[in-house]
């Protein structure tokens, strides 16, 4: 890698070549916002009452359309944090004993 000269340049990616027509553009934190983030919930949370036997990959088949396409990871992070959620509801447990956090 050529050493920088004050410019910007790509990061060097190590998962191969960049997909065809991405153009280098992926989701940025500054077009991530709260609103998009609520609705994205709010689709999540409809979906997975209806599906309540789904996988993220149905979810991401059925709503990732709505959605900027690389938002399929932050759809996937919102079915996951409903699905603790609601088994935290179900077995009455309220504090984490992962690494990290106690029980409160």
């Amino acid at each position: 890698m050529p050493a920088a000269d004050g410019g910007v340049r790509r990061a060097a990616v190590l998962s191969g070549p960049p997909r065809p027509g991405a153009g280098g553009c992926a989701v940025r934190f500054r077009e991530d916002n709260s609103r998009e983030l609520a609705r994205a919930r709010a689709a999540v949370a409809a979906w997975r009452e209806q599906n309540p036997g789904g996988t993220s990959e149905d979810l991401v088949a059925a709503i990732g359309c709505q959605f900027h396409p690389d938002y399929g990871v932050v759809l996937r992070a919102l079915l996951f944090a409903a699905d603790r959620h609601q088994a935290r509801v179900i077995t009455g447990a309220t504090g984490s004993a992962g690494p990290g956090g106690g029980s409160s």
